[in-house]
């Protein structure tokens, strides 16, 4: 699974270590704010809504400083940030310094993400599409292992076991920061055009396009997190411990297939089409979903685990999507500032995405899930639509040598990307 390639690996192992402090963080996050630190339930939620937002800011600015001072440098500042934040939620004992806090935490992140892009980006190799599929399946690896964790410590209750989680947390952005450091190149800025500005991805409409695309597509994710717990607590009669089973389904099989499947999605003409694939999956996935609540208590969670199991494949599908275009369309001299744009599309969806579900698909019951079910297929037969308008946009290969050379021995990173279609 690791690849022998040192810089990659470096990543690699970062990027788990950091997910597995995640892991550990969120899955007890609301909890320790509001059991421990006995900060209300609704200020909570309007502190984490304004970190939310505020956080989308820094996407696109941190990202140009990645393409201009290089992504190493970049990435961790924001992880030391991270650190720093992190450790400090430990001292927190109002809603103004939690609410600060966050911020200040969610800006570091969106941050992290733009760099941290831009670095995958140049890292990315001969074959970038099978790295990034490896590095997606370590980090939802790490991820069930935090949150293995954090059951845990969630079972004690005490202050003292989540101010551990949360110190935990805080030293795997450190560790994370000092991996990289230690085994990634600080990769210098890439020549840029002159018609290049900071703001160029947003005059890149087929770009754009595939953003507004995908964030709305991020509404599966919540689908599985949200909304399906929900509906099977309230909705049917499975046994409780088919929430449980469901998101060890949805790890696993997205941990077993995302470096097999992603591997194979390396152009952006093939993440449309995989884009397109994720979306036809979807609308299977939904009306099963919706079904639990039509049979008996024994049937539900086999229709449960079955649903998850095909929406599962299709995440893998359109994660992969995400990566070929995510970072095939854009230029290597801007790939801080278009990942910067692609993480803010992703996370405006994520805020979005519990009020549309609840108030949407929830209040229409089995109508509510055909009809998310039919939203995810016509985005994904947009997919290769939007990937076609793409490529004839881009500059050619010859073009893009001329324009941006790479150093000797680097392999142009949109070229691997896109090859032929």
């Amino acid at each position: 699974m690791i690849t022998p390639n040192g810089p990659q690996r470096a990543l690699i192992i970062s990027s788990f270590v950091s997910r597995v402090g995640n892991g550990l963080f969120n899955t007890a996050s609301v909890l320790y704010f509001t059991l421990v630190v006995h900060l209300p339930a609704a200020e909570v939620g309007v502190g984490l809504t304004i970190a939310g937002l505020t956080g989308l800011l820094a996407g696109i600015p941190a990202g140009n400083l990645a393409d201009r001072y290089g992504p190493r440098t970049v990435w961790l500042t924001t992880l030391a940030l991270q650190a720093a934040t992190m450790a400090a939620f430990v001292f927190i004992h109002s809603w103004g310094t939690f609410t600060l806090l966050a911020t200040l935490d969610r800006l570091a992140a969106t941050a992290s993400g733009a760099a941290g892009g831009a670095l995958i980006a140049r890292a990315g190799g001969e074959r970038p599409a099978a790295f990034r599929a490896k590095l997606r399946t370590f980090v939802n690896l790490g991820v069930v292992l935090g949150t293995l964790g954090a059951a845990f410590a969630v079972s004690i209750g005490t202050r003292p076991a989540y101010t551990a989680l949360i110190l935990a947390n805080a030293a795997s952005f450190a560790c994370a920061g000092l991996i990289a450091l230690i085994g990634v190149p600080n990769y210098p800025p890439l020549p840029k055009p002159e018609e290049h500005h900071g703001w160029a991805v947003l005059t890149d409409r087929p770009f754009v396009s595939f953003v507004a695309l995908y964030g709305a597509m991020g509404l599966q994710y919540q689908a599985v997190s949200l909304l399906l717990p929900i509906w099977l607590s309230a909705h049917t009669d499975a046994p409780r411990w088919t929430v449980a089973a469901v998101y060890a389904v949805n790890s696993g099989v997205c941990v077993l297939l995302q470096s097999r499947i992603g591997s194979r999605v390396e152009t952006p003409h093939q993440g449309g089409r995989a884009f397109r694939l994720a979306g036809l999956l979807f609308l299977v996935s939904c009306p099963l979903m919706a079904l639990t609540a039509d049979v008996p208590a024994w049937i539900a969670p086999g229709l449960a685990i079955l649903a998850i199991c095909v929406h599962s494949l299709g995440e893998v599908w359109e994660s992969s999507a995400g990566f070929a275009l995510g970072f095939g369309l854009a230029p290597d001299h801007a790939q801080g500032q278009y990942q910067g744009l692609f993480g803010i599309g992703f996370d405006a969806g994520q805020a979005l995405a519990p009020v549309i579900l609840t108030a949407a698909v929830l209040e229409l019951g089995h109508a509510g899930w055909l009809l998310l079910g039919a939203f995810f297929a016509a985005l994904g037969a947009a997919g290769p639509l939007v990937a076609a308008w793409a490529e004839r946009t881009r500059p050619t290969s010859q073009d893009s040598a001329s324009a941006t050379p790479g150093r000797p021995g680097e392999t142009p990173l949109l070229d691997a990307d896109q090859g032929p279609s």
